[in-house]
């Protein structure tokens, strides 16, 4: 009897075979896509990055030296997501990009000091303690850092509250987390931290407490460069550097509107001439002149727009307002990092 070969193992397997090659290459090109979009973007991006240049400095002749400098990070408005607002997908896609961004910078760019601008949260306004406890577990893992780097939150809006929504129980569980220091120096740079959600002018207890800490903080500065090192006139604790001091606070000093701001990271154009609210979108006009009038600073830089902006008040101090540092509220976040020699005055 002759036998007949009917190959059916033969003309089976190949096609399996091409399957099986072909969804190891789709999975393969997948990941690598993955691997790209959620990780190695981000080194590509802030590795363009770079610290401003100091140059060289000679007084009377000397031979050039290079000032001490300071590198500091300034972000805004992470607004990290609480148990009310916005979908658990949305959450984890936000927290992961804004985790992936800080790590990459604080890896890539070392800076000495961080400054988040307020609005760390987007519901701490009106989180119970438990959700509290919760978003600061997360915000302490997107934001970890090495011991050395210095990291300083003032407050926003949407961290105590509004004016008409903020009381002292907010005000201090912020406080007892991020500090409720109102002066850092660091390298011979002062720094003042201000809660401008309290300066509504109006004579509230919490209002009340913030000019008073304003007014002590602006003697201390007064008087640390009028008195001569180991005077005892401005009170207790070391004397402070004798350089003018940055402003740092969540609401802008007091601007009509963001018409004069351009770049790619200031408000879209449509958005530019919408008027500014007074103690809403920006400080009043009296709360802004009593802080250039008591700190005299030579730099602020706010946050709460969202968008970038810079100003000149005065005419002589400039503003810069940093943009979102979310996803959520901007589609190209960012952050600021200037260089600050030490000694300036």
């Amino acid at each position: 009897m002759a036998r007949i070969g009917l190959g059916f193992g033969r003309w089976n397997f190949h096609p399996l075979k091409r399957k099986s090659s072909l969804l190891l290459k789709l999975i393969a090109v997948v990941f690598a896509v993955l691997l790209f979009c959620e990780f190695l973007i981000y080194y590509l991006v802030i590795f363009q990055c770079k610290w401003p240049e100091m140059k060289p400095t000679a007084d009377d002749g000397e031979q050039a030296t290079r000032e001490p400098v300071l590198k500091a990070m300034f972000l805004a408005d992470t607004h990290l997501l609480g148990e009310f607002l916005g979908h658990w997908l949305d959450k984890l896609r936000r927290e992961w990009q804004m985790e992936r961004a800080f790590q990459t910078a604080l890896w890539l760019l070392q800076p000495e000091v961080i400054f988040i601008l307020g609005d760390v949260f987007d519901e701490g306004k009106w989180s119970t303690p438990e959700a509290w406890a919760d978003d600061m577990a997360r915000f302490q893992k997107m934001f970890r850092h090495p011991s050395h780097v210095q990291l300083k939150v003032v407050a926003g809006n949407h961290d105590i509250g509004f004016h008409y929504e903020m009381n002292i129980y907010k005000v201090k569980r912020f406080e007892k987390v991020f500090s409720s220091e109102r002066l850092f120096s660091w390298k011979g740079i002062n720094f003042v931290m201000v809660n401008s959600v309290a300066l509504k002018g109006d004579g509230c207890g919490i209002c009340s407490e913030a000019e008073a800490e304003l007014i002590e903080v602006s003697h201390r500065l007064n008087c640390s460069r009028e008195q001569v090192h180991g005077s005892s006139q401005c009170g207790p604790g070391p004397l402070l550097p004798t350089s003018v001091p940055i402003l740092l606070q969540h609401y802008p000093l007091y601007r009509r509107s963001d018409a004069n701001c351009s770049g790619e990271d200031a408000a879209p154009p449509e958005e530019r001439n919408i008027p500014f609210k007074e103690n809403y979108d920006v400080l009043s006009r009296e709360a802004s002149q009593k802080l250039l009038w008591w700190l005299q600073p030579r730099l602020v830089l706010s946050g709460h727009t969202h968008s970038a902006c810079e100003v000149h008040h005065e005419g002589r101090v400039p503003e810069l307002s940093v943009p979102s540092f979310s996803w959520r509220n901007r589609n190209n976040p960012s952050f600021i990092m200037p260089w600050a020699p030490a000694s300036s005055s």
